[in-house]
């Protein structure tokens, strides 16, 4: 089931939307914190967004960009006439299509359908997990913290990987290295500390001091939470 993630600060046009796409099949969710949309965006890890541009705190071009540092999915403008949008400017800030309110529903619904058979048809959709600040695409191995991209090595993608699956439980050492060796790399207690170190490092210098926390005598614990 395709998910779909709406944000609109107009309640009665969300709902409307939702409703309407529901009803054709799709897992759908609004947009709730204006001024948190990555992190809701992150969380539910959608295939679509519709993004209108008039929005509190910052405007739909500037989601569009934060979105585009960690994610590929489409993106479908919202806007209405009053916003006197450039649909060039759209496309530039990473949009891949642009509804002019008001709208029929039948539109909304052709164009969201069209768009997911054209990114999704003949590629597999992105996998996020998000923990933190930090979000890790699944899909290309990539990490971005505080829109910003973190390159990782192999072991490190693994390891912090691993902790954000299972983000909340204390992952113990063995079943790190346990992973990693099943990947074919050869790790033991001192490379392993090389890694969580080193890692930590690249995490302190995003922005995220603590990330990764130790429980002696039982392992390694990222925290649950956006």
């Amino acid at each position: 089931m395709y998910r779909i993630f709406i944000v609109e600060d107009d309640p009665v046009i969300a709902g409307a939307m939702g409703r309407h796409l529901e009803g054709w099949g799709y897992q759908v969710k609004c947009a709730e914190r204006f001024d948190g949309v990555l992190a809701e965006f992150a969380a539910f890890d959608p295939h679509l967004v519709l993004l209108d541009i008039s929005l509190p705190f910052f405007n739909g071009y500037h989601w569009c960009a934060e979105i585009r540092r960690v994610s590929k999915a489409p993106v479908i403008f919202v806007s209405s006439a009053s916003d006197n949008v450039d649909v060039v400017t759209a496309m530039q800030m990473g949009g891949d299509d642009l509804i002019a309110k008001p709208f029929d529903l039948s539109v909304l619904s052709a164009k969201v359908g069209a768009m997911l058979r054209r990114a999704y048809d003949f590629s597999a959709a992105a996998r996020l997990i998000s923990c933190g600040g930090a979000v890790l695409n699944v899909s290309d191995g990539t990490l971005t913290a505080a829109g910003r991209r973190v390159e990782l090595t192999k072991n490190e993608y693994k390891i912090l990987q691993l902790l954000m699956e299972r983000r909340g439980q204390i992952v113990s050492r063995e079943a790190i290295m346990t992973a990693l060796w099943e990947s074919d790399s050869f790790v033991d207690e001192n490379t392993l500390s090389v890694n969580v170190n080193r890692l930590r490092k690249k995490l302190a210098a995003a922005g995220l001091t603590d990330f990764i926390r130790t429980r002696k005598g039982a392992g390694y614990l990222v925290e649950d939470g956006l």
